[in-house]
């Protein structure tokens, strides 16, 4: 018998770390190639891990709620072959994080016999005697953290320095233990914005308190981030969509016969977007300081809700190279898998602009929050019949018609009222003006 080590995979760019929900499987138990053996969770995704190999599951090492890295081992299995050589699974080129991490800290004694002098070191000296490494002075810089707050944190480095660790956890706990007096000094100084001081909550007799599960406080913190990072601006547009309506009435019996697929609304509305980016591509972009990122790719997120009345927001990759089969294959295959629980976590990276049906629902109309990094989003509404205004050669006439609200939120740092409007009003001309004759 020969020893393998199941290592956690890559799940994709930006994605360092899961946790572990639960093993599917326990020591002892014999599993095959492909079987899956854990579930792990991620900030993107939920996600079953299967192994590689056929063998007997020997040892886990990371356990239920533990955090595994990329590349680490998780458990080691029996597999049948010769000698006593370890088998393992290919591993990803680590980053230059990961790298860093590995390489062993000196000792106390080390670093003092190999001390220079401070303005050799590249250390920075504040008021107070603080000396601060070029690293931990960059992240108190881009964290706007103030020179009173940087005296408060302890530091665990030599002669009390503040580490990286250190100034990390302050960060990660900022804002819980700030008194409203310290909020609001710092604000005079001009140094911090005060943290914001959340209303008490009083629970009534017979009020239920219900712990946010792990996905709603991850989606929590991202629309906070979004609402404090982009500046929203959203406008509006009623679109008639009669066309589109009696044309996939005509065509979705024969679609599903054809391809065996259902034919819903959306693949129509990304076709739209996609060709509205086309000709504005400077929506399909993101921001990184004062530069702006030009995407080359059209990834197109679709939110999605999920049973458990989260939501996720899978991506159509390169939706621009697509035809309206080839958007509702894979528009039925995301959604399907969503909600089944069944997306890889590259499923859900990578998109540049995100459309959300809110009109599944039955609103009319929403202003949605944006996805960071990107710069907009765009809502879709219910289709309703409504009378409406009709003009022919013979004149003006009412009739009967199916419209449908859309609003499209932007981020105003990078894309002002005339390019966000234009974008929507190309999207409302290409669903208005659909033709009858178009082929899928």
């Amino acid at each position: 018998m020969a020893e393998y080590k199941l290592l956690l995979p890559s799940m994709g760019e930006g994605v360092m770390e899961a946790t572990i929900i639960s093993w599917l499987v326990a020591e002892g138990d014999v599993v095959k190639e492909d079987d899956s053996v854990v579930e792990i969770a991620t900030d993107k995704v939920d996600s079953d891990v299967p192994t590689p190999v056929s063998g007997k599951i020997v040892k886990i090492l990371k356990q239920k709620d533990e955090i595994a890295k990329v590349g680490e081992v998780i458990a080691i299995l029996d597999i049948d072959g010769e000698g006593e050589a370890v088998a393992e699974q290919p591993q990803e080129p680590k980053s230059i994080h990961q790298v860093a991490d590995e390489i062993p800290q000196p000792s106390a004694e080390e670093i003092k016999s190999l001390e220079l002098p401070l303005e050799q070191s590249g250390a920075v000296a504040l008021s107070g005697e603080l000396y601060l490494s070029p690293l931990v002075k960059s992240i108190a810089k881009e964290e706007k953290i103030s020179e009173s707050e940087l005296q408060s944190i302890s530091g665990s480095g030599l002669e009390g320095r503040i580490t990286k660790e250190d100034i990390l956890a302050f960060v990660a706990n900022r804002g819980k233990h700030q008194t409203v007096t310290q909020s609001v000094s710092a604000a005079a100084d001009n140094k911090v914005s005060p943290a914001p001081v959340a209303t008490p909550v009083v629970v009534a007799e017979g009020d239920e308190v219900i712990q946010m599960d792990r996905v709603r406080k991850i989606i929590a913190d991202a629309m906070v981030n979004s609402k404090r990072i982009s500046p929203h601006v959203t406008s509006f547009i009623e679109s008639d969509v009669t066309n589109v309506v009696r044309w996939r009435a005509k065509q979705k019996d024969i679609f599903e016969k054809r391809e065996g697929e259902k034919l819903t609304f959306m693949p129509i509305f990304v076709k739209a977007v996609v060709k509205a980016i086309q000709d504005f591509p400077m929506i399909n972009v993101s921001v990184d300081g004062d530069k702006i990122i030009k995407k080359k790719n059209i990834n197109i997120g679709m939110a999605t809700a999920l049973p458990d009345g989260n939501l996720i927001v899978p991506v159509i990759k390169n939706a621009d190279q697509l035809s309206l089969s080839g958007l509702a294959k894979a528009i039925n295959d995301l959604a399907y898998r969503a909600r089944n629980k069944k997306l890889r976590p590259e499923d859900t990276q990578g998109a540049t602009y995100t459309i959300s049906n809110v009109g599944s629902f039955g609103n009319l109309m929403g202003t949605p929050i944006i996805p960071q990094p990107q710069v907009a989003i765009l809502a879709i509404g219910a289709i309703v019949k409504k009378p409406a205004v009709l003009e022919t050669k013979d004149g003006d006439v009412i009739a009967i018609r199916q419209l449908m609200f859309m609003s499209h939120s932007y981020d105003h740092r990078v894309v002002d009222g005339s390019l966000g409007g234009m974008f929507l009003k190309h999207v409302h001309d290409y669903l208005q003006n659909w033709d009858m004759n178009t082929e899928i």
